[in-house]
Protein backbone atom coordinates (compact mmCIF):
# COMPACT_ATOMS: atom_id res chain seq x y z
CA UNK A 1 0.00 0.00 0.00
CA UNK A 2 1.21 3.21 -0.93
CA UNK A 3 2.28 5.80 1.69
CA UNK A 4 3.00 9.42 1.80
CA UNK A 5 4.44 11.23 5.15
CA UNK A 6 5.50 15.04 4.60
CA UNK A 7 7.29 16.76 7.17
CA UNK A 8 9.33 19.89 7.24
CA UNK A 9 6.54 22.35 8.16
CA UNK A 10 6.51 24.62 10.97
CA UNK A 11 5.72 28.57 12.04
CA UNK A 12 7.91 31.03 10.45
CA UNK A 13 8.07 34.92 9.89
CA UNK A 14 7.49 36.63 6.59
CA UNK A 15 10.45 36.40 4.09
CA UNK A 16 11.39 33.45 5.76
CA UNK A 17 12.60 29.51 4.65
CA UNK A 18 11.35 26.04 4.54
CA UNK A 19 12.27 22.67 3.33
CA UNK A 20 9.69 20.30 2.91
CA UNK A 21 10.37 16.36 2.22
CA UNK A 22 7.99 13.63 1.30
CA UNK A 23 8.94 10.03 1.55
CA UNK A 24 6.70 8.20 -0.84
CA UNK A 25 6.52 4.46 -0.39
CA UNK A 26 5.52 1.68 -2.83
CA UNK A 27 5.66 2.32 -6.77
CA UNK A 28 4.05 5.61 -6.83
CA UNK A 29 7.08 7.53 -6.75
CA UNK A 30 9.58 5.83 -9.66
CA UNK A 31 7.41 5.70 -12.08
CA UNK A 32 5.06 9.39 -11.68
CA UNK A 33 5.23 13.09 -12.24
CA UNK A 34 4.99 13.83 -8.14
CA UNK A 35 3.47 17.33 -6.95
CA UNK A 36 3.51 19.36 -3.48
CA UNK A 37 -0.45 20.81 -2.81
CA UNK A 38 -1.77 22.98 -0.49
CA UNK A 39 -4.93 23.69 1.30
CA UNK A 40 -5.64 26.62 3.43
CA UNK A 41 -8.22 27.33 5.80
CA UNK A 42 -11.72 27.65 3.85
CA UNK A 43 -10.42 26.92 0.82
CA UNK A 44 -9.95 23.53 -1.63
CA UNK A 45 -6.31 21.93 -2.00
CA UNK A 46 -4.58 22.95 -5.19
CA UNK A 47 -1.72 22.05 -7.12
CA UNK A 48 1.39 24.19 -6.13
CA UNK A 49 4.52 22.65 -8.11
CA UNK A 50 5.59 19.57 -9.76
CA UNK A 51 8.38 17.43 -11.47
CA UNK A 52 8.61 14.97 -13.72
CA UNK A 53 10.29 11.58 -13.60
CA UNK A 54 12.70 13.58 -16.10
CA UNK A 55 12.85 16.77 -13.67
CA UNK A 56 10.73 18.99 -15.60
CA UNK A 57 9.29 21.49 -13.12
CA UNK A 58 6.58 23.28 -13.26
CA UNK A 59 4.92 26.56 -10.48
CA UNK A 60 1.92 28.04 -9.78
CA UNK A 61 2.48 31.66 -10.82
CA UNK A 62 2.21 32.36 -6.86
CA UNK A 63 5.25 30.71 -5.93
CA UNK A 64 7.27 30.99 -9.52
CA UNK A 65 10.88 32.69 -8.43
CA UNK A 66 9.96 31.24 -4.84
CA UNK A 67 9.40 27.92 -4.29
CA UNK A 68 12.09 24.93 -6.04
CA UNK A 69 10.45 21.59 -6.45
CA UNK A 70 13.41 18.47 -6.52
CA UNK A 71 13.55 14.68 -6.63
CA UNK A 72 15.53 12.22 -5.61
CA UNK A 73 14.58 8.88 -7.03
CA UNK A 74 17.14 6.94 -4.74
CA UNK A 75 15.40 7.89 -1.68
CA UNK A 76 11.79 8.06 -2.96
CA UNK A 77 11.24 11.54 -1.74
CA UNK A 78 10.52 14.86 -3.08
CA UNK A 79 11.30 18.33 -1.66
CA UNK A 80 9.67 21.65 -1.64
CA UNK A 81 12.30 24.64 -0.95
CA UNK A 82 9.83 27.39 0.02
CA UNK A 83 11.86 30.90 0.35
CA UNK A 84 10.38 34.47 0.52
CA UNK A 85 7.35 33.04 2.48
CA UNK A 86 4.39 34.87 2.57
CA UNK A 87 1.48 34.83 4.93
CA UNK A 88 -0.92 33.96 2.24
CA UNK A 89 1.49 30.72 1.81
CA UNK A 90 0.04 29.35 5.05
CA UNK A 91 -1.54 26.35 4.67
CA UNK A 92 -1.41 22.49 5.11
CA UNK A 93 1.20 21.16 2.07
CA UNK A 94 0.64 17.88 0.58
CA UNK A 95 2.33 15.54 -1.74
CA UNK A 96 0.83 13.24 -4.29
CA UNK A 97 1.38 12.24 -8.13
CA UNK A 98 0.03 14.75 -10.36
CA UNK A 99 -2.70 13.89 -11.21
CA UNK A 100 -3.10 12.42 -7.80
CA UNK A 101 -4.62 9.24 -7.44
CA UNK A 102 -3.75 7.97 -4.17
CA UNK A 103 -4.55 8.25 -0.61
CA UNK A 104 -3.88 11.81 0.91
CA UNK A 105 -0.83 11.73 3.86
CA UNK A 106 -1.57 13.74 6.84
CA UNK A 107 -0.06 17.02 5.05
CA UNK A 108 2.71 18.97 7.09
CA UNK A 109 1.15 22.53 8.11
CA UNK A 110 3.10 25.66 7.39
CA UNK A 111 2.47 29.23 8.97
CA UNK A 112 4.08 32.25 8.14
CA UNK A 113 3.30 35.42 10.35
CA UNK A 114 3.33 39.12 9.59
Amino acid sequence: QVQLVESGGGLVQAGGSLRLSCVASGSIFSSNEMGWYRQAPGKQRASVASITTGGITRYVDSVKGRFTISRDNAKNTVYLQMNSLKPEDTAVYYCNARPAYVNWGQGTQVTVSS
